[in-house]
């Protein structure tokens, strides 16, 4: 059993009735299949599970909840379980509103000893594909999920041109570190907040903001 975090609990009793089933099953299965030294942590406002770098996330909304897991494009999907996230935001198992919704217990465990395994061998994210390879942008897993939890910065987000976008996902893909990529996701989501592009230092309606 990992170590669990009060903030997990206090966000699993805040979510709606419906969800909370869910999450703690969710909670409890990725525990059972991890180390014990696998954290609970709460990041842009999603409890987050973590062993050598972030694992998954659970989240909940207002008519379902999501599980998320941060190298999700690495796994092997075996039962072709997994929808991508940046094209469903919806999360790797898709919308779940009731605990029928779930996975099985054992494919959901084989899936998160896969992305522990994969953080254990400091195995690397995919590489995005090049903008030049892309006909639209591709929001990454973790940024749609940080997305979902902020409602004021997805609405920015979405309304953005193609360029503006492109300028905020380049910039966290180009992170070189874990811990520099989070670092620019919490800044991305109080600039999108505020309606601010990437650059928005350097225009002359934002100067003196």
């Amino acid at each position: 059993m990992g170590l669990r975090n009060v903030k997990t609990d206090e966000y699993i009793a805040k979510a709606a009735p419906f969800a909370r089933p869910m999450l703690e099953q969710l909670r409890a299965w990725v525990h059972e299949a991890a180390p014990d030294d696998l954290t609970e942590t709460i990041k842009w406002g999603m409890p987050c599970f973590e062993y050598k770098g972030i694992v998954a996330n659970i989240a909940a909304f207002k008519n379902h909840c999501s599980f998320g897991f941060w190298k999700g494009k690495l796994l092997q999907d075996t039962q072709g379980l997994i929808n991508q996230v940046g094209e469903t935001g919806m999360g790797h198992f898709g919308k779940m509103q009731t605990i029928a919704d779930l996975p099985a217990e054992t494919v959901f465990k084989s899936y998160v000893q896969e992305a522990i395994a994969l953080n254990k061998q400091q195995i690397a994210a995919e590489p995005k594909k090049t903008f030049a390879q892309q006909k639209e942008i591709e929001t990454p897993d973790y940024l749609a999920n940080a997305l979902e939890q902020a409602p004021e910065a997805k609405q920015v987000y979405d309304n953005f041109s193609y360029s503006n976008k492109k300028e905020y996902v380049e910039w966290l893909e180009d992170a070189k570190t874990e811990n520099t990529r989070m670092k620019r996701l919490a800044t991305t989501l109080e600039w999108l907040a505020a309606g601010k592009p990437r650059n928005w230092k350097y225009m002359k309606q934002w100067k003196g903001a």
